[in-house]
């Protein structure tokens, strides 16, 4: 193939490297849904305490973490708390700041045992995706059979869905360990939603190969394939592009204007779907050709 591809392809070999190791070095900062816990969520309508000032209020409670949200709501994150507990919070927070009245808009408490069942059964979705994922394009493209095999096609597709999620993770690790955000349950349903994506657009690039081999006869020899290949992508990236322009204009708006408790899980999404696009061009494609030279 044109050397484009295999310049871009160890480009994301090393995206994806580098997303491992930060991974690694700094951790995934799980959030309450899958280590435990509460998060209780005050709007302030009055004088705004800051965060140094409530966490000093809340001095007695142990692992207590304050944040802001916009510009008149705290954020309180917690050990697990019992309803007496939390009742016994909010008359403290009320007694440290009796001329700032607040209203409790959201209260969640989580215990360890859920969230390590939720964060095993996180993990077993995904790995179902991913086989499913091969089971599909294999039994999709079993009439190529004698000219390509659709087993390759299938671990070309789970590459590129491992990078599109592999290199999101490095960057949360990255915000995680300098900003605080956390990884619950929204991105794990952004994660899923990246692998629909990913997935669709490979299919659209590789059924179009299918197409051309279809009507070109047996061009899977090492000179023709490449070129097939090539020629695929280009006949399908205006409709990629278009459709992953669309669909990120949207995420933006959602980014910059949908909120806090979403902003994160549009952002995991806008990752997601450029590398969607981008993967299934330059590292489904490229594995492809160089798998099916030795796949017969």
């Amino acid at each position: 193939m044109s050397k484009i591809y295999t310049t871009m392809f160890w480009f994301s070999i090393t995206l994806v490297v580098a997303s491992v190791i930060l991974v690694f070095v700094y951790g995934l900062n799980f959030g309450v849904d899958f280590k435990g816990g509460t998060i209780i969520e005050l709007n302030f309508e009055k004088e705004m305490p800051t965060a140094g000032e409530v966490q000093d209020s809340l001095s007695s409670f142990s692992e207590i973490s304050v944040s802001f949200v916009g510009s008149s709501s705290v954020v309180i994150r917690t050990t697990e708390l019992t309803e007496d507990k939390h009742q016994e919070t909010l008359a403290v927070l009320r007694g440290s700041f009796p001329n700032s009245s607040f209203r409790e808009d959201r209260f969640d408490s989580v215990g360890p045992v859920i969230g390590n069942e939720l964060k095993q059964k996180s993990a077993t979705a995904i790995v179902l995706v991913l086989a499913a994922v091969i089971f599909y394009i294999a039994i999709v493209f079993r009439k190529l059979s004698r000219t390509l095999s659709p087993w390759v096609m299938g671990l070309a597709a789970i590459v590129a869905l491992l990078h599109d999620v592999i290199i999101p993770l490095g960057v949360f690790a990255v915000l995680g360990h300098f900003y605080g955000i956390e990884i619950s349950a929204v991105f794990v349903a952004a994660v899923l939603t990246i692998l629909g994506y990913s997935v669709a657009d490979t299919v659209v690039v590789f059924d179009r190969v299918r197409e051309n081999v279809i009507r070109g006869g047996n061009v899977r020899q090492a000179v023709d394939f490449p070129g097939v290949v090539h020629k695929s992508i280009l006949q399908t990236m205006t409709r990629s592009l278009n459709t992953t322009f669309t669909t990120l204009l949207s995420l933006f708006a959602i980014y910059f204007f949908g909120g806090e408790s979403i902003r994160y899980f549009a952002l995991a999404l806008i990752i997601g779907i450029f590398l969607g696009a981008y993967s299934s061009i330059f590292v489904a494609s490229p594995l492809l050709v160089w798998w099916s030279r030795n796949s017969h």
